[in-house]
């Protein structure tokens, strides 16, 4: 959809080493391709991350579904499809910010382009292997979200990410596992606790003096650590586990860190963040 993130996908993919290209005309990208595959020689395995949107040369979306079965059907492509969409009104208020017209609402109102390219994308969307809503993330959680699932270069085995979250603001999009810990005592309401965050070492000393801390910590761990080969065992490249709280500074942030130390030591790939923190910074 337009206005729900492509361009920001695309610049991030491209950091991540991917060659970008946007609006490309669809009769090309068998070409494209097939040049990458060939020529390509710095990388063993060449990367490719095309945008599509309306706006695109003799857009046809039967033409560009026919495209793509033809190229995923391909023994040597791994195609992944993307579909970046956002609430109506959000995309609404980021044209009205930003003072662009709607490309299918020159002489409209916003919203019945919005309406109108809904219809048209609808089939395209309906073969998406990945569903990416917008409405809600910042630049660095579509940051997040996109190098945890498509950063080039993995070791290989089980990539896992966990993230600390506040349950106001809605849960991280890319959480397979999600743990409430709000029933833990709250350093919030501590004066001298209040102002750090869950990875000052007396911020965890005190949710780790709540006296059910130490049960659920060891069902919890126990839990995980049961699972992890189990998803590595399925051939499940990355995972990503959320702890949340209610302000997503002290119980969760805290639960994070610690998950995220245990799980090195059992020798996991792991990438730690904390979605509240970062915002603040």
């Amino acid at each position: 959809m337009s206005g729900a993130g492509k361009s920001s996908a695309l610049k991030i993919l491209e950091d991540l080493g991917y060659e970008a290209m946007d609006n490309l005309p669809i009769s090309l990208l068998p070409n494209v391709v097939d040049l990458a595959l060939t020529e390509d020689v710095e990388h063993e395995n060449p990367a490719l991350a095309i945008g599509i949107d309306v706006r695109t040369w003799n857009f046809q979306p039967d033409v560009i579904w026919e495209t793509l079965k033809a190229i995923r059907e391909r023994a040597d492509v791994d195609l992944k499809i993307l579909y970046f969409d956002s609430a109506n009104d959000v995309i609404a208020r980021r044209f009205t910010e930003t003072r662009r017209k709607h490309p299918l609402a020159r002489d409209a109102q916003v919203m019945e382009g919005i309406t109108l390219e809904r219809e048209k994308l609808e089939k395209l969307r309906s073969i998406a292997d990945h569903m990416i809503n917008t409405s809600r993330l910042s630049i660095h959680d579509l940051r997040q979200m996109l190098f945890e699932k498509f950063e080039r270069g993995q070791s290989g085995g089980l990539s896992i990410s966990i993230i600390s979250f506040a349950y106001p603001r809605g849960l991280p999009q890319s959480a397979d596992l999600v743990f409430d810990v709000r029933f833990l005592k709250n350093p919030h309401y501590d004066p001298d606790l209040r102002p750090l965050t869950g990875q000052d070492p007396s911020v965890c000393d005190y949710i780790k003096s709540d006296k059910i801390y130490e049960q659920f910590w060891q069902k919890t761990s126990d839990l995980i650590l049961t699972l992890l080969p189990q998803y590595k065992k399925e051939g499940k490249a990355y995972l990503t586990i959320a702890f949340g709280c209610t302000g997503g500074r002290h119980r969760s942030v805290c639960s994070a860190e610690i998950m995220g130390k245990l799980l090195k030591k059992n020798n996991y790939q792991v990438n730690l963040y904390h979605r509240e923190l970062s915002q603040d910074k």
